[in-house]
């Protein structure tokens, strides 16, 4: 099996701390890169500052450094590791912000480091609200109406045309962090100015709401031959409204037309093919059952919560297979536990009736 003979050593940024209870999804995921890289044969830096993790464990890694994630600390990191080069997209969104941050200020540049898995253009087309919405206006795929604003009176003009409620999100931060519902202006100016604060890039979408619709998910791999498996199709049994996590789901899904979940399929391989992901991506949909309309929410250009919970669901380890695929092999080079390689794998998550 092939496998990237251009680097020897890699460097995992991952999520740190960010309350109890929450990120051991990229516990997980940082975890199995550790283990599918050295396995590889590849030599593993990993960063981490929170020291409870099962990936900081002795042995995990070649070197681990416990220390605060911001970027100084990792510039420091990476003139002294010299590492040839960074996997951003399984260490959540602190390892993806992290990566940009190194990418722009020319850190990587300095030092020789390339990015693997997933490109700097690929996490800005993913994560910041404007670039993405091009891309998904280049692909003809809708989305809920909506407008950039950098200054809360430039939201307040978007949400008096759109009509409230409306939705706040902030570019590049993780689980809705500084975004919500607002229902009137008093709130917006509070939500929006702390979006505004939150946002790496001072960015918020001002959004129309699709309170009420259905939720629907689907976790794609692809690899570097544009070769794409769905591992799984999630419904939200909650409506939109309620976030992903605390709703409860199913995979597969039960009650969604299979007409539609081709459908879903189809806007998903356009999506993750246009963003140049390696890995796994997570794409959100919500749907209309009344009118049939669908719109694309977001996506995480990563492995995110609901990667945790498809790899549990269906037994694909979505972590693994991302981290092998950012060392160079590709779906059609990984054996598939039931016959043939990976790029044979059909999503079991996917009803015909």
């Amino acid at each position: 099996m092939p496998r990237r003979e251009d680097i020897t050593k890699v460097m995992i940024i991952s999520s740190g701390p960010i309350v109890i209870g929450q990120a051991c999804e990229f516990d997980y995921s940082g975890t199995q890169a550790c283990k599918a890289l050295r396995k590889l044969g590849y030599e593993i830096v990993l960063v981490n500052s929170n020291p409870a993790t099962i990936m900081t464990d002795p042995g995990m890694a070649d070197v681990t450094y416990i220390e605060p994630l911001n970027l100084q600390t990792m510039a420091e990191i990476v003139e002294k590791e010299r590492p040839d080069a960074l996997l951003p997209n399984l260490g959540g969104q602190s390892g993806l912000n992290l990566s940009s941050e190194l990418h722009r200020t020319g850190v990587l540049e300095k030092y020789g480091v390339k990015i693997i898995g997933v490109k700097p253009d690929a996490i800005e087309r993913g994560e910041d609200r404007i670039a993405f919405k091009d891309t998904m206006n280049r692909l003809g795929i809708e989305m809920p109406r909506s407008k950039p604003a950098f200054s809360v009176e430039e939201a307040e003009r978007i949400a008096d045309d759109l009509g409230y409620p409306v939705v706040i999100r902030p570019a590049y931060t993780m689980g809705g962090t500084g975004g919500g519902m607002v229902y009137n202006v008093e709130e917006l100016r509070t939500i929006a100015s702390r979006g505004i604060s939150a946002s790496l890039v001072g960015q918020i979408l001002v959004e129309e709401s699709v309170l009420g619709w259905e939720e629907l998910e689907l976790e794609v791999v692809r690899d570097s031959k544009n070769q794409m498996i769905t591992v799984c199709f999630i419904e939200n049994v909650d409506a939109m409204g309620v976030h992903t996590g605390d709703s409860f789901c199913t995979a597969p899904m039960l009650t969604i037309d299979p007409a539609l979940q081709e459908r879903l399929q189809k806007h998903s391989y356009d999506i993750v093919a246009a963003i140049k992901v390696i890995g796994g991506t997570n794409i959100q949909f919500a749907h209309d059952p009344e009118t049939g309309r669908v719109v694309v929410i977001e996506i995480n250009p990563r492995t995110s919560r609901s990667s945790a919970l498809a790899s549990k669901a269906t037994g694909f380890p979505i972590a693994l297979v991302s981290a092998m695929l950012a060392g160079g092999m590709t779906l059609d080079e990984i054996p598939y536990w039931r016959e043939g390689t990976l790029d044979k794998y059909t999503p079991w998550g996917i009803m015909w009736w």
